[in-house]
This record gives structure tokens, C-alpha cells and sequence, in this order.
């Protein structure tokens, strides 16, 4: 009788949150089904901005969500647990969009969020490249782009040296040399106001990666489709 195995997005999973058990950090969890509070207010989305769009989110009811992110366990732990704190949030999330090669209505995230005194922008690029380093090897360089998140200010986009050309430039990482791997950025004050934490005496740097694409990655997978439809032959 054949055994079975573990999935690739659970050994992918598993991996990356063992890099960060190993910097310090400790793991929760939280509901996936989530309160609109949760999943947009307390992380400084406005009123009108497009996210809370039911074209974009899966509602159960005026004030009960799908979750579109793991960020709400961010908060949901920093209303229990007074700094310093770092921890990571692996789940499953929802997005109301069409399946296709790329794209999925559920997948996979995980976030992680650092809060002390005095953490910067410089403590977030070391975590993040010594992830890299670690995951993808230790050729892997990263570099940060400016960009805009609601519940982090400043925020940006990290980029990783292709894993396919190396830098030269191909179809994976359409020529450029870089793929996008993750998002993060500081803490916005708004956050630390939101659970409690006075945003004038703590700092911290939050990030968050699907770990769908960091399995396609690693197995060279094209279509994420592929991870879902429990095929035996695909899967094993």
C-alpha cells in the first residue's frame, strides 16, 4: 500500500515558518470566517476603498467576511499580547476573482509582524533577506520597491532575484530579472492606536507572502490551479 505525503503547499508552509521559529518568532492562528472590524477597519482600510467591494470580497453578511488576508490575526494577537512581540500567521484566505492560471478564490498567506521599541525599516530588510537566504539560497539577493498598503506606512514591495535566469532576464520573471515575492512595510500608527499600543512609544514592521507562489517557485509549478485539484499523479 503506497503512504501518503504531505502537500507541497503544507511542506512549503511548515518550511517557511520553521526559518522563523529559528529568528525568534512564535506562530498563531485566528478564524477564517472574520468580522468586517477585523479584516478591514482596525487595518486602516477606509470606508469607500475598493477591498470591501463585494466583487472583491466573499460577505456572509453586512458585517461578516471571508477573511482577504491573515493580517486580522495580526490584530486579534496584539489585543492580547502587550509588546515586545514577533510572530508569524500562516492560513487560508479568500478573494472573490475568477480562477486562472495565476489566480485563485482561496489560497494560501503568511504574514509576520515584529513590535519593540525602536524596530525600523532596516531591522524589516535584514528579517526579510535572511529569510530569502535561507529559503531560496544564499545567491538569492532581494531589493525593496515603494508601494501602498493600507495598515503599513512606509510600505513596500519585495523583489527577489529570478530564480529561473538568475538576473539575466526571461519568460518567468517577464525580463526583468526580479520577481515579486512579497509585501511589507512599518506598522501604521492608526494599527497600534487601533489595539491599544501608544504609536509615539512602539515601532513595528509587518510582512506577508502567498505561499502559493512561493510554492510554485520552489517546484517550478506554472499553474497554481494544479495545487487544488488533488490529482494523485500531479501530486505525487
Amino acid at each position: 500500500t503506497d503512504l501518503g505525503s504531505l502537500h507541497p503547499l503544507t511542506v512549503v508552509l511548515e518550511e517557511i515558518c520553521d526559518i522563523f521559529y529559528g529568528l525568534g518568532f512564535s506562530r498563531d492562528e485566528g478564524p477564517e470566517v472574520e468580522l468586517d472590524y477585523y479584516n478591514f477597519t482596525a487595518l486602516n482600510f477606509p470606508d469607500e476603498h475598493p477591498a470591501r467591494d463585494i466583487q472583491d470580497t466573499f460577505y456572509v453578511s453586512d458585517k461578516v467576511c471571508l477573511r482577504t488576508q491573515t493580517s486580522p490575526v495580526q490584530v486579534r494577537t496584539m489585543e492580547r499580547v502587550k509588546p515586545p512581540l514577533a510572530y508569524v500567521f500562516p492560513g487560508r484566505v479568500y478573494r472573490n476573482e475568477s480562477s486562472d492560471a495565476s489566480h485563485s478564490c482561496e489560497f494560501f498567506q503568511v504574514e509576520g509582524l515584529c513590535v519593540d521599541h525602536d524596530v525600523s525599516l532596516a531591522d524589516l530588510r535584514e528579517i526579510v533577506a535572511l529569510f530569502v537566504r535561507a529559503f531560496f539560497g544564499e545567491a538569492r539577493r532581494t531589493r525593496f520597491r515603494p508601494h501602498y498598503f493600507p495598515f503599513t506606512e512606509p510600505s513596500v514591495e519585495v523583489d527577489m532575484v529570478c530564480v529561473k535566469c538568475g538576473g539575466r532576464g526571461c519568460g518567468v520573471c517577464g525580463q526583468t530579472g526580479w520577481l515579486e515575492i512579497m509585501g511589507a512595510g512599518m506598522v501604521h500608527p492608526r494599527v497600534f492606536a487601533a489595539v491599544g499600543y501608544p504609536p509615539d512609544a512602539y515601532t513595528g514592521y509587518a510582512f506577508g507572502m502567498g505561499i502559493d507562489r512561493i510554492a510554485m517557485l520552489r517546484y517550478e509549478i506554472d499553474d497554481i490551479r494544479l495545487l487544488y485539484e488533488n490529482d494523485l499523479r500531479f501530486l505525487d
